[in-house]
């Protein structure tokens, strides 16, 4: 769970991933340790899904009647970018060539290929991790505390929709295989209790400095609902795996910092590592946003507290790397630190967690004085050894992003 490019190499835990870059080992303080980018893991194929802003080229009409309608917009998007739509949905998105691997801001693309986010894809989806030298926190970068002690994540209990309406996972597709994050249902301003905006980490959507836009983004709220367990799951149906509907992405947008700076390893782009995707129903669904759909959505507060102004932080997300399996809901509770990646860029949140890969993007949760949460962060980085967690501190450029999404689908 840190904040990683899909690397080839070693997991949270030893173990080996598939799909993943080496996370590099680190001598932080006096103990070895690595930050890597906190949640995404690779999985059976070689399909890839960084991406960021993104329109679904592909999609049931509204009536749900299962016959695909693209928009004159869309289509003619694609066919900018050189993409035959039937092609992209008969596999052309495998091709990961650096020429065809679309990169700026505005050139998100995301076609809903229908069924392609079966039970069993969702379910062997990796975790992108991220590796960090100890340079990128040396004691003169800035204000950094001391490395928090370790939390023991706790399973949520099922229903997760009764217990944490708002979470849920990202799958996307990436040079290296199938991927997963976490992610936080999160209020639009335009479309007030009718929202469809969903918050992730950058690194679930972009591969930063030295790539583009993630392929197939979709998100699952309340993914695995009851809580099953990986060997409870082999042969389950689609609407057990995702009661909810599986929501594709047809906008994302992460930050130009972190689509400038971000690394497959390191710290780079960690204080800017965020991103907001617009969804859509894979099967035009019943006219329902996505907040209605789950019955909830959380405010996000851009005027980040303080660290001493906060007495406690919740992080949840699904840990997908040993000694979890990515298919449970879990959450770390404790008071936040400061970390300081680079002195020229905000200073970062950590909080003492032992949740793994899979938990980057999920959300990190403040009650305010007047005692309601708010989104105030999400998972990006953390050790290899698993013991701490660190997310961004949401400000002016975040909500940018945010506004920016939410503008893009005002009048809609």
């Amino acid at each position: 769970m840190r904040p990683i490019r899909p690397s080839v190499t070693a997991r949270r835990g030893g173990s080996a991933r598939r799909g993943t870059s080496p996370v590099l080992a680190a001598a932080a303080l006096v103990s070895v340790m690595a930050l890597t980018a906190t949640g995404c893991n690779s999985g059976d194929d070689h399909a890839d899904a960084k991406s960021s802003p993104s329109a679904a080229a592909d999609g049931s009409d509204a009536t749900g009647d299962g016959k695909i309608k693209i928009p004159d917009q869309l289509r003619q998007k694609l066919k900018d970018h050189g993409i035959d739509i039937d092609k992209w949905k008969n596999g052309a998105w495998k091709n990961w060539d650096k020429d065809d691997w679309l990169r700026e801001a505005d050139d998100f693309v995301n076609p809903i290929i229908q069924g392609l986010w079966d039970p069993d894809r969702m379910r062997r989806a990796d975790d992108p991790d991220k590796g960090v030298d100890d340079n990128d926190i040396s004691g003169d970068q800035g204000v950094t505390d001391p490395t928090p002690a370790p939390v023991q994540a706790q399973a949520v209990a099922p229903s997760y929709h009764a217990n944490a309406a708002t979470a849920g996972k990202v799958f996307f597709d990436s040079p290296e295989g199938t991927m997963v994050c976490s992610a936080t249902v999160v209020e639009d301003p335009a479309h007030p209790g009718k929202s469809n905006l969903v918050w992730t980490a950058g690194h679930c959507v972009h591969a930063g400095k030295k790539g583009g836009w993630y392929r197939n983004i979709a998100f699952v709220p309340s993914y695995n609902d009851a809580g099953r367990s990986a060997a409870q799951l082999q042969g389950a149906s689609r609407d057990e795996v995702a009661p909810y509907g599986v929501w594709w992405g047809d906008w994302a947008q992460t930050s130009d910092q972190w689509i400038a700076n971000g690394g497959a390893t390191g710290g780079q782009g960690a204080p800017y590592d965020y991103a907001v995707i617009h969804v859509t129903p894979e099967k035009g669904g019943n006219g329902k946003s996505l907040q209605e759909t789950v019955g909830a959505a959380l405010p996000v507060n851009f005027d980040a507290p303080a660290v001493p102004k906060v007495s406690s932080i919740t992080a949840t997300g699904y840990p997908a790397a040993p000694p979890y399996d990515g298919q449970r809901l879990y959450r770390c509770q404790d008071k936040p630190g400061r970390l300081s990646v680079t002195a020229s860029d905000p200073t970062m949140y950590r909080i003492g967690c032992t949740m793994t890969g899979g938990s980057s993007g999920g959300g990190w949760v403040e009650t305010g004085a007047d005692g309601k949460p708010a989104l105030v962060s999400n998972t990006s980085i953390g050790p290899v050894s698993a013991g701490w967690l660190a997310g961004p501190r949401l400000g002016p450029v975040a909500k940018k992003v945010y506004d920016s999404v939410s503008e893009k689908f005002a009048g809609q």
